[in-house]
């Protein structure tokens, strides 16, 4: 599904683009802004509907000069995509080595899953919106190898629990990931960084109705 806009890049993101990131710190900078403001385009318009020269205009430069920083459109995806999913891996990899057991894994899997929508919202719609239609595109096969990796983290947790006894013996593994993923991640598509809930608030009351359901006894 298509997520709703996330929150707009900052002007002073966008400022800093136009003066060639020179105050930050130069030309890596430089292509940092660049790519959040691409983030943010591919995000909110969608990729194939982006344009190198509607980006460029976002960042008040000429089309010629992201040329410097990026060979194509391609690059971009791929290093905001590369870079997502390579961290989220990384961490749940971290979470589920770290965890004591499968109820504080699942926990904490769950809990850094809001927190990554909170920090890089544009990320999780771009790859939301995205990531099916890279499946056996050339370049990025990792898209669907990363993704097939993290899917593998939650199943071990959960099919953990169920052996520990900690998770209901009656479910299917399968099933239970993608209800929770699918109701977890689809939150960008209406949750605001400066809103009312922060993204711990929304975590806790997730875990509340996962585990504590709505019926009381």
């Amino acid at each position: 599904m298509a997520a709703r806009r996330p929150a707009r890049a900052g002007a002073t993101t966008r400022t800093a683009a136009r003066n060639g990131g020179a105050k930050a710190g130069g030309s890596s900078v430089r292509r940092a802004e660049l790519v959040q403001i691409a983030a943010e385009m591919f995000a909110t318009r969608g990729y194939t509907q982006t344009t190198v020269r509607d980006i460029a205009d976002e960042a008040g430069i000429l089309s010629g000069s992201l040329y410097h920083h990026f060979s194509s459109k391609e690059e971009m995806l791929d290093e905001i995509l590369r870079g997502f999913l390579g961290r989220l891996l990384e961490r749940f990899t971290e979470i589920e080595q770290e965890g004591k057991d499968p109820k504080e894994v699942l926990d904490q899997l769950i809990v850094h899953s809001f927190a990554t929508i909170h920090d890089t919202p544009q990320a999780v719609a771009l790859y939301q919106n995205e990531a099916d239609a890279l499946i056996g595109q050339p370049g990025f096969e990792y898209v669907e190898q990363l993704g097939k990796k993290i899917e593998k983290i939650w199943l071990r947790t959960l099919t953990a629990g169920q052996r520990s006894g900690t998770f209901r013996g009656d479910v299917d593994v399968n099933l239970t990931y993608r209800f929770i993923r699918d109701t977890v991640w689809c939150t960008v598509r209406w949750y605001r960084p400066r809103g009312k809930f922060r993204a711990e608030a929304v975590g806790e009351q997730y875990l509340r109705v996962l585990y504590g359901g709505l019926i009381t006894e």
